[in-house]
């Protein structure tokens, strides 16, 4: 008797796009983990045909993500590796967990996919990832993580209290993405590019924390800082220097990606080397200073985020 996979599968499928998100932190991934628990699906089904399909594919998608994620880990990477970015404004992002319209958890929705948290959870083993995410942002319970991981209701635990101690310093400075952080961080951003536009580096350091962190993912693939740069000068002349290189930015969009603004451009008749689109993404100081700077170039990190659609350059 064939099985209706496409259906449930339908149902619970943005809840693993979510999951596999936060778990590796890679769009591009999380689209290749849903396509795959959805072939187990079809080649090997539930055993029983009374067994609910949600608990059997988050099951079979999170040890998926996990072995990704180690995998990951064990592959050297070029560069500081920074997450994919994903849109957060419409179209409804199809990272959401969907179904329920929000969550009981420790972590809401926006909070669970910004870069700062998203870049926490390294600190964690794949396993305690693993087990934080189903626990305190798609609020399991400890026997259902214990049934999804194939661990005891002991272990759940033990990882659990590891996974959140490791998360102590994000607990110190938890980025929830409020309107008032969201157009705090607009206002840091635009200043920065006005800054930028003028070539004037004292102009842009005077945006800048002075402890400052610059991370740029090149993914090997394109130019770019394969060290962060640290301090208000030397990531000034960074960035006016890198904005001098290869061809000029054509078109820009200022965007909410991941809960927070950020710049999106394209460039037009790039070499091998120049990434012909990059996200620039920032965070923010108590003062309203940009205390970190992401840049995203890899390709591949870039699938979630949309073409610009306007045919003009913008000035």
């Amino acid at each position: 008797m064939s099985v209706d996979v496409a259906a449930p599968f339908r149902e619970h499928e943005r809840l693993l796009r979510g999951l596999c998100y936060r778990l590796t932190g890679s769009a591009a991934d999380a689209d290749d983990l849903v396509q795959e628990t959805f072939l187990r699906a079809l080649e090997r089904p539930p055993a029983r045909t009374d067994e609910p399909w949600k608990p059997w594919l988050v099951r079979v998608a999170v040890n998926l993500g996990r072995d990704a994620l180690r995998k990951r880990r064990r592959l050297a990477y070029v560069g500081p590796w920074l997450p994919s970015p994903i849109e957060t404004e419409e179209p409804i992002p199809s990272f959401e967990i969907a179904g329920e319209g929000g969550t009981e958890g420790r972590y809401d929705l926006l909070e669970s996919v910004s870069f700062a948290f998203l870049l926490a959870l390294e600190a964690l083993t794949p396993q305690q990832r693993a087990v934080l995410l189903l626990r305190d942002v798609f609020d399991y319970s400890v026997e259902e993580t214990a049934d999804a991981l194939a661990l005891t209701a002991s272990n759940v635990k033990t990882t659990h209290h590891r996974a959140r101690r490791a998360l102590e310093p994000y607990e110190q400075h938890r980025c929830r993405p409020t309107p008032d952080l969201v157009a705090r961080s607009t206002e840091a951003l635009q200043r920065f590019l006005t800054s930028l536009m003028t070539d004037d580096v004292a102009a842009v350091q005077a945006q800048l924390a002075e402890g400052v962190v610059a991370l740029n993912d090149g993914g090997g693939q394109f130019f770019a800082a394969r060290r962060p740069v640290v301090g208000a000068a030397k990531v000034a002349k960074l960035n006016v220097g890198i904005k001098n290189m290869g061809p000029p930015v054509s078109r820009w969009e200022i965007r909410s990606l991941n809960g927070l603004p950020a710049l999106v451009a394209e460039r037009d008749g790039t070499s091998a080397k120049d990434a012909p689109r990059f996200v620039l993404r920032v965070d923010i100081d108590a003062e309203g200073r940009i205390s970190a700077l992401h840049t995203i170039l890899a390709t591949r990190k870039l699938t979630a985020v949309m073409a610009i659609r306007q045919s003009t350059p913008s000035a």
